[in-house]
């Protein structure tokens, strides 16, 4: 063979290459199916702190009470400065489902576990991590000190940024309002009542709570 028919025959091969590359047979789909978003719920929330945590619960349906994992997974604190609103949530991993979100508010506070300063405990009047909003006694449990420091310091940011909000948006007090203050201050004396209660159920139950680890920690799940 010749260099010129070895030339016209990669002229050839080369060109049918070309047009098995250019090929791309197009199916016309059976059903056509609309495009939907899927909203998360936290589109105009701004994050203050995201960080690998395991989360309990503290179980009083059964005896003896104990602690109870939840999940493990990413806890956020998140702020909603438009409505001046702020959260915790907490999804597990791989099935994503909620374990904790309950709004933060300036009279809660973070407890330390004894003899860890990874850990943190709250009270919670209200989460909604099982759609129906119930009071719980939560824990957290981080992997090192540096995050549980980190969780903390966005929680009380959180509580500066809704106490500053509402002294911003707040009016002078008027005649009608003192009725308002009256009652705003009973319900603080009686919130002051329970948080003493609760004082005392989480000194009993805070032993516990010693035992359980972020890695490798045996538990039930609830």
């Amino acid at each position: 063979m010749t260099d010129v028919s070895v030339e016209v025959q990669n002229n050839k091969d080369h060109k049918a290459d070309v047009e098995n590359e250019e090929h791309d047979p197009y199916f016309e789909p059976i059903i056509h199916l609309p495009e939907v978003h899927i909203y998360s719920m936290e589109e105009d929330e701004e994050d203050l702190v995201k960080l690998r945590a395991k989360l309990y619960r503290y179980d009083k349906t059964e005896e003896p009470h104990q602690w109870k994992e939840r999940g493990t997974g990413e806890i956020k604190i998140l702020c909603h400065l438009k409505q001046n609103t702020a959260r915790v949530l907490m999804r597990r991993d791989r099935t994503w489902k909620i374990c904790a979100n309950h709004y933060i508010t300036p009279v809660m506070e973070l407890k330390p576990n004894c003899d860890s300063d990874r850990a943190w405990i709250w009270s919670v009047p209200a989460d909604f991590a099982d759609e129906v909003p119930k009071p719980e006694l939560l824990a957290v449990r981080f992997s090192n000190a540096e995050n549980a420091k980190l969780f903390k310091d966005a929680f009380e940011e959180a509580q500066r940024i809704l106490e500053q909000n509402r002294n911003l948006t707040g009016e002078e007090a008027t005649s009608d309002e003192s009725g308002d203050e009256v009652e705003e201050s009973d319900k603080e004396d009686d919130e002051q009542d329970s948080e003493n209660s609760e004082s005392k159920v989480e000194q009993e139950v805070i032993e516990k709570l010693r035992e359980l680890e972020v890695d490798g920690a045996s538990g039930k799940t609830g």
